[in-house]
């Protein structure tokens, strides 16, 4: 089945401050216990959300404002820390389809890609002034434009650096390496047969 083609995201945004936020505060370890990424989203940036006691902190993500926010705005350095693939799926599980931040981590930038959430990096100022717009005026839509890669906001208009490879494979809907090999079923098949020395399990 072919993939979506991510051309453009369009949705409500977040904006979760601070430099080098990494993935063991977007999805702490003790939640990776999980045999499917289901429900990941629930534990969520948990220990800066949550007190001891399960009780909400003071934090965006807590603000009924932006309880329907579908893009994450943030700072330098998103994603750094361990490799773990339940950083982005507790992010996409719990309702991102994009991120907007100055700059990412290699690995988790990647991991975003295969799950066809886009990442775009944007200037410091770009993101100061996006992240102050949407919090005077939460119900701005963020149009997040991957072809082209701009974003508008309001009267905000910037550009974004998303590198060649990822726009690609995100726009002509081939960014799940996984699908990529399952649709190639046959034809590694084929292959299979034609090398010979090759067995099949």
């Amino acid at each position: 089945m072919p993939l979506e083609k991510v051309r453009k995201i369009n949705g409500r945004s977040v904006y979760v401050p601070g430099n080098d936020i990494d993935t063991d505060r977007i999805i702490p370890a003790r939640f990776m216990k999980c045999v499917t990424f289901d429900g990941l989203g629930e534990y969520l940036f948990y220990d800066v959300r949550k007190d001891s006691d399960g009780n909400d902190k003071d934090h965006p993500l807590n603000k009924t404002r932006f309880s329907d926010a579908s893009v994450l705005i943030s700072n330098a350095n998103f994603g750094c820390g361990s490799s773990r693939e339940h950083a982005p799926q507790a992010l996409y599980r719990y309702g991102f389809r994009a991120v907007i931040a100055e700059s990412f981590a290699e690995i988790f930038f990647g991991n975003c890609c295969a799950l066809g959430m886009p990442c775009v990096a944007a200037t410091q100022e770009s993101v100061k002034s996006l992240a102050e717009l949407i919090n005077e005026v939460p119900e701005t839509e963020v149009s997040i434009d991957v072809v082209n890669s701009t974003v508008r906001a309001g009267d905000l208009n910037f550009s974004v650096d998303i590198p060649t490879g990822a726009k690609e494979a995100l726009t002509n809907g081939r960014w799940d390496p996984i699908a990529e090999l399952q649709e190639a079923k046959e034809s590694i098949n084929h292959l299979i047969t034609d090398l010979g020395y090759l067995k099949r399990g």
